[in-house]
């Protein structure tokens, strides 16, 4: 066996198992002393982690040996396709490394609400917490708590190192860009509610698109992601007409837009064309189907689970889940009526 690990940085659970030839759960469980580990494949990770001299982290450690060896999720928005299919794969991957995951749900963003989901965690003994309601202010009510247990979230802040990055940024980029190739000059953006991490990133890749192509930026519309705020704000934007296509910061919004477009008589997408996010089930199936940004909801709940049982320890490239543009029939090339 022979390291191959960049001496910029200490290695790590995933360069163990690469040395090893096995999984990082199966590294997991050797740390863990699982009784269902063969003995020829723990002295090979032992060999391993010797070889790498890999020292696993503290509160890593600290999680695979608690007595709970439970997980906690602190969500916002149980229910929804994206959230709850995240929190699904990362209960399937705690199981598959020991642990158990219980979710608590807060009812809304004041603090106490957000004060009260944390505790109410806390007192079934978890070892960590997954943070799926991406709000600063949630960050900042942990930072103060000083909760003495690892947290992740399920969106990355910038280069947060206890957070999984879903390229939310790159992802509303494309969106745009995919509209600005179409010859779309007139762009309007239905951004996500103020304070959720993923609205602002995609809010700026938004911008960031539109500035470099140096078009007239109009100012984002602020929503709350459903399809009820899609299709009111598009009823008022009809009114006026001095654009030509919109990209919504989810799935939702630009369904109740498209609909709101139906109902004035507004053709998708010769007349506006209409880009999402988030390439829910639905999206493939309203009509016209909808150009959006897919992100794999999977992927980000497992590399949560992993990030925090490694104890983030993770090479970067591990925590990032890549974005990327699904083409369907709400976008189009702009009519030339209006170039």
């Amino acid at each position: 066996m022979s390291p191959e690990v960049p001496r910029s940085r200490a290695p790590s659970i995933r360069d163990v198992a690469r040395l090893a030839g096995v999984s990082h759960q199966t590294v997991s469980r050797v740390l863990n002393e699982h009784p269902s580990i063969r003995d020829e494949t723990r002295d090979r990770v032992l060999r391993a982690m010797d070889t790498l001299n890999y020292v696993p982290n503290r509160a890593a450690r600290a999680l695979v040996t608690s007595r709970s060896r439970t997980i906690g999720v602190l969500a916002r928005t149980v229910g929804e396709y994206g959230p709850t299919s995240s929190i699904t794969a990362a209960q399937n991957e705690a199981r598959d490394r020991g642990f158990l995951v219980t979710t608590t749900n807060i009812a809304s963003s004041d603090p106490d609400a957000i004060v009260g989901g944390i505790r109410h965690l806390l007192d079934q003994h978890v070892e960590g917490i997954i943070v799926t309601a991406s709000q600063v202010r949630v960050f900042d009510v942990l930072a103060g708590m000083g909760i003495g247990v690892p947290y992740v979230g399920l969106q990355s802040a910038e280069s947060d190192p206890r957070a999984v990055d879903p390229a939310q940024f790159e992802g509303g980029r494309a969106a745009t860009q995919h509209l600005i190739d179409l010859g779309h000059t007139e762009i309007l953006h239905l951004a996500g509610p103020h304070d959720w991490i993923e609205a602002d990133a995609r809010m700026r890749g938004y911008l960031s698109a539109i500035v470099d192509a140096d078009l007239r930026t109009h100012p984002p519309i602020l929503g709350d992601w459903t399809a009820d705020f899609g299709f009111r704000a598009g009823r008022e934007l009809l009114r006026m007409r001095d654009f030509t296509a919109v990209f919504a910061a989810n799935d939702h919004m630009a369904i109740g837009l498209i609909h709101a477009c139906r109902d004035a008589g507004v053709d998708v997408p010769r007349d506006i064309s209409v880009v999402g996010f988030d390439d829910i089930p639905l999206a493939a199936h309203v009509w016209p189907p909808l150009t959006t940004i897919h992100q794999d909801f999977e992927a980000i709940g497992r590399r949560a689970v992993s990030l925090l049982l490694d104890g983030g320890a993770a090479e970067p490239s591990a925590l990032t889940v890549d974005t990327h543009l699904v083409a369907r029939s709400s976008s189009g090339p702009v009519d030339p009526r209006f170039r």
